[in-house]
């Protein structure tokens, strides 16, 4: 009986963090994203993932926010030689990213992927710690281009003291 009673609470948890992440706008569409700006090396805000073999950074002069609440951003990864970058953006309402375009340093190819959610690990091991450092607060982006870029690049997370 007990187990029952836990398998039908966590049920019912599961249900209620779904019904968190549903869409609430339901005529929300995405606006057309700009083209990838062009890949860059330095100059990047180092993200911490520990366990990676790759060393991740976020371009900050890539990151923005557009009039869709999609926050977007060029990620570079890189490690044993190569260089590889990625355009993705992340909506916040939902706990989704989606990758644009990639780059393995023979220019930007255009991958037009769906969106997918941020805790699918470990695909998108950066993408959800790029939301969780500077680009969300809560289910919404973090204010503004220039104020995501300043969270992300902080050793102290700065994002909760507005409120």
């Amino acid at each position: 009986m007990r187990l029952e009673r836990l398998a039908f609470a966590l049920l019912l948890a599961a249900g209620a963090a779904q019904a968190q992440l549903a869409d609430t706008n339901p005529d929300w569409k995405e606006s057309e994203a700009p083209a990838p700006p062009a890949l860059r090396t330095t100059g990047l805000i180092p993200l911490d993932i520990p366990g990676s073999q790759l060393r991740f950074g976020v371009d900050p002069a890539s990151v923005s926010l557009g009039s869709d609440g999609i926050v977007r951003y060029v990620v570079v990864a890189a490690g044993a030689g190569a260089v590889n970058g990625i355009y993705e953006g992340i909506r916040c309402s939902t706990g989704e990213y989606k990758v644009y375009a990639r780059n393995a340093g023979k220019g930007w190819s255009i991958s037009g992927t769906d969106w997918r959610q941020l805790h699918d690990q470990p695909r998108s091991r950066h993408s959800l710690l790029v939301a969780r450092t500077g680009a969300c607060v809560g289910r919404g982006p973090n204010g503004t281009a220039a104020q995501i870029v300043r969270d992300l690049a902080s050793s102290v997370d700065h994002r909760f003291e507005k409120y």
